[in-house]
């Protein structure tokens, strides 16, 4: 397996599929999976002949369960760690919920040289929790409801949110499809309790809005307007105003796991975004 080792001794475990000299796509996972949930477009653009790349985070999959380091700076760090390694540049960015607010932290700070496009998948920019400046959004009791679950039986918790709102299964005339809830669990199982624990902070309560600001790309949010997690009102319609070159693309009824349940229609649009 292929690693990089970052600057505190963190191991990031990362695929590294097509020709080196093909274009890049670089791919972020959401809280508690690992690169494997990116199966249905990894395998959709290396055979269109692009360098695909997705790592996992710290403390997720096969990369290190470290106790410290569980935050959106770190995230970035990490991310810019595997693209130094490789030397990437020109690469275009897809995050999906937490790994879009990675996406936005690393590329408003990125060298000169190496985004070329970002999208957004259900991402949590601006932000989750209800502030302030933000008085739509979660409160505060939601992500202690998670930390509560998580820490009193991380298994079965994960298992309802796969079988329920994570794919919409929870919804009248939605078939649950046991084998795609079996690898969300396989995937969150894998993970580290004490990094997921800590990334409900990082995804629910770091504020993006001068990530976005900074983003200085063209950058597509790609949103279902029944994602039951990252709801619609309260992130892609408010992040797409932050940024200089943003175009959004509303899915009727489809849910936060699109990118699995919905992959023929999601990769068609990514394709077209990236090579337009």
């Amino acid at each position: 397996m292929t690693y990089v080792t970052t600057s505190d001794s963190v191991e990031i475990f990362f695929k590294d599929w097509g020709p080196k000299d093909a274009k890049s796509i670089m791919f972020h996972h959401g809280w508690p999976l690992s690169s494997d949930d990116w199966d249905a477009q990894l395998l959709f653009f290396v055979n269109k002949g692009y360098r695909v790349i997705a790592h996992d985070r710290r403390g997720h999959g096969r990369s290190s369960q470290g106790a410290d380091g569980h935050d959106m700076d770190h995230y970035a760090a990490d991310v810019a760690a595997v693209v130094e390694a490789l030397d990437l540049r020109e690469v275009v960015h897809i995050g999906h919920s937490t790994g879009g607010g990675e996406v936005a932290r690393y590329v408003a700070r990125a060298e000169p040289g190496r985004v070329r496009k970002a999208i957004l998948i259900g991402a949590v920019p601006p932000i989750m929790l209800k502030t302030e400046r933000y008085p739509d959004g979660l409160p505060m009791e939601t992500f202690d409801g998670f930390r509560a679950s998580l820490a009193a039986d991380r298994a079965s918790f994960y298992r309802e949110l796969a079988a329920g709102p994570f794919y919409g299964f929870n919804r009248p005339g939605v078939e649950p499809l046991s084998a795609v809830i079996d690898n969300w669990w396989r995937q969150g199982m894998t993970g580290g309790a004490k990094a997921h624990y800590d990334g409900i902070k990082a995804f629910s309560e770091t504020d993006f809005t001068d990530d976005l600001k900074a983003m200085n790309v063209p950058t597509l949010i790609m949103h279902g307007d029944d994602d039951q997690l990252v709801p619609i009102d309260t992130s892609a319609r408010l992040a797409i105003d932050l940024l200089s070159q943003g175009e959004l693309k509303v899915y009727p009824g489809f849910s936060h796991g699109m990118a699995t349940v919905n992959a023929d229609t999601i990769n068609a649009d990514l394709v077209a975004f990236i090579e337009g």
